[in-house]
């Protein structure tokens, strides 16, 4: 038997489910002392599952693919801190290396973003016109691990502020196709024009959400319809509406309304029983590692502590179709100080991470 790991303290298995200790035995949780174990090390502290960033692009940076040695210290940066687990929400490099080291967390991957012509971020996406784009949706379900990311909205050069990108018939034919390829769709929006045609097209998820009113709020809850806020990305908005003010008037004018009431959004979703996960959007002119400073805007906004916890381990984990820290699971796990439950900022200062049950030293 290799070395055993023993963690003592509190184990945060689920968020009504406290252990006193677990063991990880060639790599897998136990909660049965081992019987022949010899060579032990002993972690204690209050242990959580592997965070989770569900939206963040690693193999990407603000102009577009990046080499492996970027996406490596992107994966790392990652790492420790505390993500072990991540939807790439859209990349153009091909990471698949990654799933080869040991010593990097799990990506999920949605594949390169589908963008409308001449309406994203160059160099980020497949940019095509609507009749293409249940053939490009199929092509990145085929590719993917269960997930295809579109980009909803974007800046219309013709009306100078946010504008709906697909037609809904044609988004609708796409996301049926991803759907019978077994991959789930989510897509970009920052306003409120594409979000009903979305939702009522069949989307799993949308980024971002800031667009959320009375009115999609309803329909989204209903439909089951789960957002990744991105706060510490939101929070960008009025330094992006700065530098487009001159050209683009309108367009600044709404980043900053959508920017003013981002908490309220967020908490109204919550509210309505919308789920919410924790995603950074790390990857294109953000930083890698901000996973906790996400978890601590979504309390900023009103989501309770537990549950804010949940959209970055079990709950977010579980919307995956990962494990947690069940019996028999991948022992990935992060151990910290003090109870996170009392306070989610105890998550930027982990004191060990584990990896497939490898301590991260």
């Amino acid at each position: 038997m290799s070395v055993v790991l023993h963690v003592t303290g509190r184990v945060l298995a689920g968020p009504d489910d406290v252990r006193d200790e677990l063991w990880v035995v060639d790599g897998r949780v136990t909660y049965d002392r081992p019987s022949a174990a010899r060579d032990v090390r002993t972690v204690t502290g209050w242990a959580l599952p592997g965070l989770v960033d569900a939206h963040c692009h690693v193999g990407l940076d603000a102009h577009g693919a990046v080499d492996e040695a970027t996406s490596e210290k992107q994966a790392l940066t990652d790492r420790d801190a505390g993500t072990l687990l991540i939807r790439d929400a859209g990349s153009p490099a091909d990471t698949r290396w990654i799933d080869d080291r040991d010593d990097l967390p799990k990506i999920i991957r949605a594949g390169r973003h589908i963008a409308r012509t001449r309406r994203y971020i160059r160099n980020y996406a497949h940019e095509i016109e609507p009749a293409d784009l249940v053939a490009y949706v199929g092509r990145e379900a085929r590719r993917g691990d269960g997930w295809v990311k579109l980009v909803g909205d974007w800046l219309d050069r013709g009306t100078g502020d946010l504008g709906a990108c697909w037609p809904r018939a044609e988004v609708e034919a796409a996301i049926a196709e991803a759907h019978r390829l077994g991959a789930r769709v989510t897509a970009h929006c920052f306003a409120e024009e594409s979000l009903a045609d979305l939702v009522e097209a069949g989307i799993d998820c949308v980024e971002h959400a800031t667009g959320l009113t009375e009115d999609t709020i309803p329909l989204f809850a209903e439909r089951g319809v789960a957002i990744v806020p991105t706060l510490v990305n939101i929070a960008t908005f009025p330094k992006l509406a700065d530098g487009g003010e001159a050209k683009f008037p309108r367009w600044a004018d709404h980043m900053r309304r959508l920017h003013a009431r981002r908490y309220d959004t967020v908490r109204a979703a919550y509210d309505a029983g919308i789920p919410v996960f924790v995603g950074t959007d790390a990857g294109g002119s953000l930083a890698h590692g901000l996973v906790a400073a996400e978890v601590a805007e979504l309390v900023r906004a009103g989501i309770p502590p537990l549950q804010a916890l949940s959209a970055t381990t079990w709950g977010a984990r579980a919307w995956l179709g990962r494990p947690a820290l069940e019996e028999g699971a991948p022992a990935d796990l992060v151990v910290y100080d003090e109870d996170p439950r009392a306070d989610v900022r105890v998550l930027a200062a982990p004191r060990r991470v584990v990896l497939r049950g490898r301590v991260i030293d």
